[in-house]
């Protein structure tokens, strides 16, 4: 096993600067002595695609990355055939004597194969075999996700002119999907599943540390309590990791030490992505409905006395 225990999945992803809790350690540890695929939902911005990321660096392996996407096909999952080099070897041979048969198995053989990530991830010839990131499989078409089925279950796919292509090493396969759509049982089955949700207080600020360590304690510790209240609101997109991450190096390039009002009204653009949660957000502070420094105040003395 690359992964000795659970306790090792956690630090070797601290090493990374992924803060991972033990139920998230637990399955990736599953995942990866079991050859299952890994099955992460959440809301965008929690962290699940990093997960394929860290785990890369963790197993020191390659990352393959599909992102999905509507009308996402085999051509540009799979495979598709190098049609002028198909062409060109058609030309070379018109002098020959060949038949077309002998022809057709030359100029659709492996050495006229493009591969895509699919492919180059179930053909890959190192010793360790690669991540696999099948990421947004939620924006994919519901064809695409049957189609996924005979990779996930045998690690093999069957191509006409070809034959079958077995995987030479099972990839470590981890697909995301942000719930935009309900996913198939039967893809579900064939894989371990986790549900990454919000961080607590206590994770975001590790995470926070982690990932930006220039941030001073005090910013780091209001700008985490700021996140813990505006989750709580009724936004049409809540900020997620992404948004704390971001707004935290903001505030750096920004030379700021501390919140206040002003400052969240300047760099609201940083945490929400609509107009109307920005609108709603300068609404809550200019009417005092919230009261940032006495919502900060009180979060902290509760977590810090």
């Amino acid at each position: 096993m690359v992964f000795s225990s659970i306790e090792k999945v956690q630090d070797n992803l601290k090493a990374h600067r992924y803060i991972a809790d033990r139920s998230l350690a637990t399955v990736i540890y599953l995942a990866v002595s079991l050859g299952k695929p890994l099955l992460l939902e959440g809301e965008a911005g929690v962290g699940k695609t990093d997960v394929a990321k860290v785990m890369s660096a963790a197993l020191d392996t390659r990352l393959i990355r599909l992102q999905c996407y509507e009308g996402l096909d085999v051509n540009t999952a799979l495979y598709e055939w190098n049609y002028p080099k198909q062409v060109l070897r058609i030309r070379l041979e018109e002098g020959a004597q060949r038949s077309k048969e002998d022809l057709g198995n030359i100029i659709f053989s492996e050495d006229y194969l493009i591969r895509r990530p699919l492919l180059e991830a179930l053909q890959s010839d190192q010793d360790q075999p690669p991540v696999l990131l099948i990421d947004e499989i939620d924006r994919s078409d519901e064809e695409f996700e049957a189609f996924l089925l005979e990779i996930l279950s045998d690690f093999q796919i069957t191509i006409p002119e070809i034959g079958t292509i077995r995987a030479k090493h099972r990839p470590y396969v981890v697909l995301t999907s942000n719930r935009t759509r309900e996913l198939h049982d039967a893809l579900k089955r064939r894989c371990l599943y986790h549900w990454i949700d919000y961080p607590t207080f206590e994770k975001e600020y590790q995470i926070l540390v982690a990932k930006v360590p220039q941030v001073r304690e005090v910013l780091a510790r209001q700008i985490c309590g700021f996140m813990q209240v505006v989750r709580k609101m009724d936004f049409y997109k809540k900020p997620g990791i992404a948004e704390t991450l971001d707004w935290a190096s903001a505030l750096i390039v920004l030379h700021k030490d501390e919140l206040d009002g002003d400052v969240v009204q300047e760099t609201l653009g940083c945490i929400f992505k609509y107009r109307e949660d920005i609108s709603k957000m300068e609404a809550e502070i200019m009417g005092k409905k919230i009261d940032l420094e006495k919502v900060l105040e009180d979060y902290l003395a509760r977590h810090f006395g």
